[in-house]
């Protein structure tokens, strides 16, 4: 069988003319997976929308209710940085059943990745940095509840601190934080994760693959983790409007191929989401972004999975 991808129509819905969010970039990203031969638009997973007792795991269920209703203030709309509108609402729990999804493949195969996810900047009862539900968190709250799982490890290289992701879990042991993230960079208030990472301005390829390598090689024999959840920002790279690293298309490549690596060479499933990404130019945008897939079925034929 092929490697699993999940993705849906309802990812890239509009926003008003020149918002500086790559709302686009998802739908491009199917375009480009399907025209470089890496998939069929028939082959992808499609999810259904998120239950709301799986959203309220890790969310306040009034603030739940007030976003899938339209009921937000000035000042919420504000700190989240999108406009609402009922189809973004409809796209936001989607993507959150995209991401579950993609999780149980990845338990049942070993490896899979979504087109979407990663939204590590919402808390428990606001959202931030255009982040609405914390998808990464929801996947751990709820494998961890219904005892899929003994313990989820999320590896989060997204170049900005996951502080949503570590204040929704940070009383959860069995749930492991690790973010890999530039210093000097949104957040400015960083929360603790259990074990952050931050890195120095302008870092390129070799230094940063380093640091991946130590941190899984240390991390993962420690934890024994049944399943990482992968953030795998591009927002890292040299060309990223809201980055400050350095890496290259190489590096990314690298990147994601070593942490997939590490994973499985220990038997563990790794499910990968996409994380943050920022460019003017949406095409390379999502040609950057699909490295993670590239990358993901390169390691599926590596490893033999699927068979």
């Amino acid at each position: 069988m092929p490697l699993p991808l999940v993705y849906h129509e309802d990812y890239s819905p509009a926003l008003p003319p020149g918002h500086r969010f790559p709302m686009e970039k998802f739908r491009l990203l199917r375009d480009h997976l399907v025209d470089s031969g890496l998939t069929t638009d028939e082959a992808l997973l499609r999810p259904d929308l998120c239950p709301r007792e799986l959203l309220t795991l890790a969310h306040d269920a009034g603030y739940v209710d007030r976003y899938c209703t339209g009921d937000m203030t000035r000042e919420e709309l504000r700190r989240l940085g999108l406009p609402w509108s009922p189809e973004l609402a409809r796209r936001t729990v989607r993507a959150v059943g995209g991401s579950l999804l993609a999780a149980d493949q990845a338990l049942e195969h070993g490896l899979a990745c979504h087109l979407a996810g990663g939204t590590h900047h919402a808390h428990r009862d606001h959202a931030s940095g255009f982040c609405i539900f914390n998808d990464l968190a929801i996947i751990a709250l709820s494998l961890l509840e219904q005892g899929r799982v003994g313990r989820v490890l999320i590896f989060d290289c997204d170049v900005h601190q996951g502080d949503g992701t570590a204040r929704l879990l940070e009383e959860v042991p069995d749930a492991v934080t690790v973010s890999l993230h530039c210093e000097k960079n949104f957040p400015v208030r960083k929360a603790r994760s259990d074990w952050d990472i931050g890195l120095p301005p302008g870092m390129g390829d070799q230094a940063y693959l380093q640091v991946v390598d130590d941190t899984l090689g240390y991390l993962l024999p420690i934890y024994q983790p049944d399943l990482v959840i992968y953030d795998a920002g591009v927002d890292v790279h040299r060309d990223d409007a809201l980055g400050l690293l350095q890496l290259t298309d190489e590096g990314l490549a690298a990147r994601d191929c070593r942490v997939i690596e590490h994973c499985l060479g220990r038997d563990i499933p790794v499910v990968g989401v996409i994380g943050g990404g920022y460019d003017k130019d949406r095409a390379a945008l999502a040609r950057r972004h699909g490295i993670l897939h590239h990358s993901a079925q390169r390691m599926w034929t590596q490893f033999g999975l699927g068979r």
